[in-house]
């Protein structure tokens, strides 16, 4: 099984408290919300260390993100990096909080989702409004309708990962070493 719905997810939790949550979403979206006692590893920090992870987390990983998307990618890595007991939530944060699950909350930022399509939507209107007097302008707006048909049909998106590597989405950051040690703990007692 490599995905499960928020209500086995709480249930695993209870079940098994050496489960390690991995949230792998940006620092700025786990401050915003997030499962209690979960892990901070944005996706591009896990890509640059699948093998130490796979390693050392031991146990079973529960891997988080806002949708699923990010978790998913973050799954097939490290399956693909060496053997590892990796879970994904089925529809990611939108999910957990929608089953009423508890959350913490912090300080309210946008979801990298949300930004993309704020991004991407201001690209298409201003590139359009300024065809009206530079009528190549409208390409931009084909490129990024073309980048968004491409993010569609890979499930991944540059734009997004561009965003994510902003200050605002950085903010608080995280110390990947910290990290995987509390994967290794957590490990350790299982």
């Amino acid at each position: 099984m490599s995905h499960i719905d928020a209500a086995c997810a709480r249930s695993l939790i209870a079940a098994n408290p050496d489960v390690s949550v991995v949230d792998v979403r940006t620092p700025a979206e786990f401050a915003s919300a997030h499962i209690d006692g979960a892990i901070n590893l944005p996706l591009d920090q896990i890509e640059g260390h699948l093998r130490r992870i796979v390693t050392e987390a031991g146990g079973r990983l529960l891997l988080i993100c806002q949708s699923g998307s990010r978790a998913e990618r973050a799954r097939s890595a490290l399956h693909d990096a060496g053997p590892a007991d990796v879970v994904v939530l089925e529809g990611g944060m939108n999910a957990w909080i929608a089953s009423g699950a508890p959350v913490n909350r912090g300080r309210v930022r946008w979801a990298l989702e949300r930004q993309v399509r704020l991004v991407a939507g201001s690209l298409v209107f201003a590139s359009v409004v300024a065809g009206l007097w530079v009528p190549a302008a409208a390409l931009v707006a084909a490129l990024v309708g073309a980048g968004l048909a491409v993010a569609a049909l890979t499930d991944t998106c540059a734009m997004g990962m561009l965003l994510a590597k902003l200050p605002y989405n950085r903010a608080g950051g995280v110390d990947v070493e910290t990290a995987i040690a509390r994967l290794r703990r957590a490990s350790s007692t299982a």
